[in-house]
């Protein structure tokens, strides 16, 4: 099997892995509703606080979301062993498992399935999180500690948000490690899906602490 095609076999995996809409099922199990009637429309953690106003279910869709991530990037290095591919393609394909996974929950093929359109359903945020935790835990802990800091600051959850995303191409290059490429590229990927939100804060239509229905924009 050429190295191409086990990485993309990886990738593949996690991409349908990420695709799992845990915030969807939970919200239609404890509320009987659809998520993506509430708050940003979006299958997060965040929404389902929005949606069912429990901080409880918002941390088991948080917990889902993050293992989601976290579990295909860890298993990316044993799949490759088992495709019959080489020690060096365990780096490419736990990459290729973090940006599957990702675009898994921003672009969720069982979404698309149960609503009969493709279109953006996520942000990434936990997904990636638990990803990058799994690939190198420097990664997630910088992520985490300066979006907390941001939203401590400035109140706006889209702030931290967005400053997470933005501060991994810089932690690779702190790091000076060779992922920075692949590290901006994802940080891009989770900055486009904010930033139709991020241009409304910028121009005061974000709410702080967005954390009701119907307490600010969808998207």
């Amino acid at each position: 099997m050429s190295p191409a095609v086990t990485v993309g076999i990886v990738a593949c995996a996690a991409y349908l892995i990420g695709s799992l809409p845990f915030a969807y099922t939970i919200v239609r199990a404890v509320t009987g509703e659809d998520i993506t009637d509430h708050g940003t429309g979006n299958i997060g953690a965040m929404n389902v606080r929005r949606t069912t106003g429990s901080w409880a279910w918002f941390i088991v869709a948080m917990s889902a979301d993050i293992l989601k991530g976290f579990v295909p990037v860890l298993l990316a290095g044993t799949a490759v062993q088992a495709l019959g591919g080489a020690d060096a393609l365990i780096i490419p394909a736990r990459q290729a498992a973090i940006a599957g996974t990702v675009l898994g929950h921003n672009y969720s093929l069982w979404m698309a399935i149960k609503k009969h359109r493709f279109t953006r359903t996520g942000k990434g945020l936990a997904t990636g999180g638990g990803a990058l935790l799994a690939y190198d835990w420097r990664y997630a802990v910088t992520v985490v500690i300066v979006g907390l800091i941001f939203i401590a600051v400035t109140k706006y959850m889209m702030a931290g948000q967005v400053a997470g995303a933005l501060t991994l191409p810089v932690v690779a290059l702190v790091l000076r490690s060779p992922d920075w490429p692949f590290a901006l590229a994802m940080g891009l990927v989770v900055y486009a899906a904010h930033h139709k939100r991020f241009i409304g804060m910028l121009q005061g239509r974000e709410p702080k602490f967005y954390i009701a229905d119907r307490m600010g924009p969808r998207g």
